[in-house]
């Protein structure tokens, strides 16, 4: 685990004190899920930390790492800064840590959208993402529940949720979204 502490001092130096503490919490989440639901504990673990690497990253650092990562920005990606850290983010992994397991790169490039078809430590990722012991909003404790029972159950109520924030709010939603809830909705 020599390269997990390398990884955590990395984040120090790139991190607020605040996205810090979130990693860690993400990660520990992620190796909770992967102990429930059978992935593998390692890459929750590595995907989990270093998930919000870029988060706080500049615009011209977002988009070196976009050039370098050879990735096309549709319209609705270029104006959602949201969105940016989980794409730049798999490049910087890929690219400057030399992370180059697939399910990890997937797991940190999906884990703000989803997508449909998302492997088992893809949504580990993502709704370890969601109920990190930091996270607090209204349905928190809904979705940890929901988290102990099931992961397709846990993926649809989150899916709904963020959908239903984001036209509340009047923004777009990205089509990785949709296509994850439908997938979801069409298989139950």
């Amino acid at each position: 685990m020599k390269r997990i502490e390398e990884y955590k001092e990395l984040l120090k130096s790139r991190l607020s004190e605040y996205r810090y503490h979130h990693s860690l919490c993400v990660a520990e989440s992620a190796v909770e899920l992967a102990k429930r639901y059978g992935a593998d504990e390692e890459k929750a673990l590595v995907a989990g930390l270093l998930h919000d690497i870029t988060k706080e990253a500049g615009k011209d650092e977002h988009f070196e790492l976009f050039e370098l990562g050879k990735l096309e920005l549709t319209s609705l990606e270029r104006v959602n800064h949201k969105l940016w850290h989980a794409m730049s983010g798999a490049v910087y992994i890929k690219e400057k840590l030399n992370i180059t397991d697939e399910e990890i790169l997937d797991a940190v490039r999906y884990h703000t959208t989803a997508r449909a078809g998302m492997s088992l430590l893809e949504k580990v990722i993502y709704i370890a993402d969601f109920i990190s012991a930091d996270r607090v909003y209204d349905d928190v404790d809904v979705v940890r529940e929901l988290a102990e029972k099931s992961i397709e159950e846990t993926m649809l109520y989150t899916q709904r949720y963020s959908i239903n924030e984001l036209v509340f709010k009047g923004a777009c939603i990205h089509p990785d979204s949709v296509a994850c809830y439908n997938e979801i909705v069409l298989n139950k």
